[in-house]
Formats: C-alpha cells, structure tokens, sequence
C-alpha cells in the first residue's frame, strides 16, 4: 500500500467512526460540554472534512485549567465568539490560551466587532463577533423574564408556542438581517484564510449562531442537508445534562413556576434550522446565490474553505 492509499485509509477510517459515533466528535472540554469537531464529514463528491481543522462550541467562559491545555494540543489559530455584549458582561469572558484576560474582556465587552491579535507565532487570535438582534435579543427578554419571577408574565412570553415562534423568528433573522450575515460571512472568510485553521467558532449554548455557522460551512462544502441536521442536533445529546440542571435549579431556586417553558429555547429543533434554509429558498434562487448575493462571499472563499478543510 503506498502513503497515499494509508492517508486514505487513515482518513475513511476516522471518518467512519465520527460518523457512527457522536461522542468521537467531543472535544473533551470539561467547561464546554458542547465543543466538537466537525471533522469526518462527506461531502457529494467524496472528500472528507479533515479533523481538528474547524470547531465549534459553546461558552468557553469556563473553561478549566485543563480545557486550555486541550485547546492548546489542538493547534488552535483563531477563536471566534458569537456572543452579545449581554451575554459576555453576564457569563463572563472567554477563557483562550496564551490571550492576556484584560484584553479578551476589553475587547468582549464590546457591541461592535473587535479583534485581539496572537502575539506569539504559535498563539490564537480572538475574534468577537457579536451577533444579537437590538430590537429582540432573546437573551435579554429571558433575562427580564426571569428576574420578574411572575408566572404570569413568563407564560405570557414564553406559553403556548411563543417560546418555539421565537425562535423560528431568530433564524429567519439569521438570513434577512444584513448585518447577521455579515458576521457569518466574516468567519467564513476566517476560516478560508491561508492561516485561518484551526479555528473555534462558538456561542453561549454552541446551538444557535454556532450552529447556523456550521450549517452554511457543511452547505456549501457539499455536505447532504440530512447530516447537516444531524450536527445540528447533536446539540441535544450533548447538552442533555446541563439543560436538565439549569432547568431544575430554575425550579428550586423560585425563579420559574413552570421551568419547562424555556425548553424550547434550550432545545436544537429541526424546525428552528429549517426555517432559516427557508428564509434562504424564499429570498435567493440558489444556496450558491445565498452565498454570493446574500453572504456577499466569492469562488476564492470556497476555494479557501475547501483547501483548507478537506482531505
């Protein structure tokens, strides 16, 4: 066999056991239960994402002594954050290998677009890219909703499917705001950058933002739309148990009479993700259009992305 056929063979056997085994996908991360590879993937015409190359994840505001040790194993070249201003004063600010805090908060707490440069060659540059709607960032109406503590008021918000409609209503956001799809496009294009990989793109609960990032990645790449599903509710399995104690510590500590209401929130429905490729289909002819007219990203992207992620 030469070393062309065992790099072959080395790839369809990785590829296989991510495929077959969701939790192959984990990157380990005991402060980010949600962080996975999207590596192992097939694309229509055969090739194979390569692993270790394009991440994402959930908060990485708390991540242990030994998460930073993993990230730096990793090779990683770039982290993105996803995450609202709101989100970032309240959960707290990344934790990234090698980046001093100060300037990570400094540049997190922040509305608009800031990036803190690596400042060694082996080092990881933060990106934050904050993506929230002004006139209904969900993150802050739950805030509200919770520091009410009426139930009335909660159900009124979130009761009898207004929990599930806000949600569709934020994917389709995803695809009709111009400035959302800017930022998408942005780590697209980080992602394409000859020194773009490896790279950690990632939210507060990895599902939402992260995972409309990765659905256009594994889109364009040629990636079938089924499996495109599928890494998007892997969401579900992963962070079946820290849904299940946020929801119950709601309960206990007084701060919702019916907990169950924000499940919707907390939840990757199939629904949530179809919504936004139907917002593409009513607005663009083609993904391809989406990606040129909509994205506003070109053939030397894809050619970027392609390079750098597939085997």
């Amino acid at each position: 066999m030469t070393e062309q056929q065992t790099e072959n063979a080395v790839i369809e056997a990785a590829a296989g056991a991510a495929e077959n085994d969701p939790a192959a996908r984990s990157l380990g991360l005991r402060g980010a239960v949600n962080a996975r590879d999207l590596g192992g993937y097939r694309t229509a015409d055969g090739r194979v994402l390569r692993h270790g190359v394009a991440l994402r994840s959930d908060g990485l505001n708390r991540l242990t002594d030994a998460d930073l040790d993993l990230l730096v194993a990793l090779g990683l070249r770039q982290v993105v954050d996803l995450r609202s201003l709101d989100e970032v004063r309240e959960a707290g600010a990344d934790r990234v290998p090698g980046l001093p805090v100060a300037e990570i908060a400094a540049a997190e707490l922040s509305a608009r677009p800031i990036t803190v440069e690596r400042t060694t060659a082996d080092g990881i540059t933060l990106h934050h890219l904050p993506v929230f709607a002004a006139d209904f960032d969900i993150y802050v109406a739950l805030r509200d909703a919770l520091a009410d503590r009426s139930p009335e008021k909660q159900r009124a918000l979130l009761g009898d499917g207004r929990a599930a409609a806000m949600m569709v209503g934020l994917y389709r956001w995803f695809v009709t705001d111009a400035v959302a799809r800017e930022r998408f496009a942005t780590v697209l294009r980080l992602l394409a950058a000859p020194d773009g990989a490896p790279l950690l793109f990632h939210c507060s609960a990895g599902k939402d933002r992260t995972g409309w990032t990765a659905a256009i990645l594994l889109t364009v790449l040629g990636v079938d739309r089924e499996t495109v599903f599928a890494d998007y509710l892997l969401t579900n399995e992963r962070s079946a148990e820290i849904v299940e104690n946020i929801v119950d510590s709601f309960g206990t500590r007084g701060l919702m009479q019916d907990p169950g209401l924000l499940l919707p929130v907390f939840r990757a429905e199939r629904e949530y993700l179809e919504a936004a490729f139907a917002e593409v289909e009513a607005g663009w002819v083609t993904f391809e259009k989406f990606w040129q007219d909509g994205l506003g990203l070109d053939d030397d992207v894809l050619a970027g992305l392609r390079a750098n992620l597939l085997a």
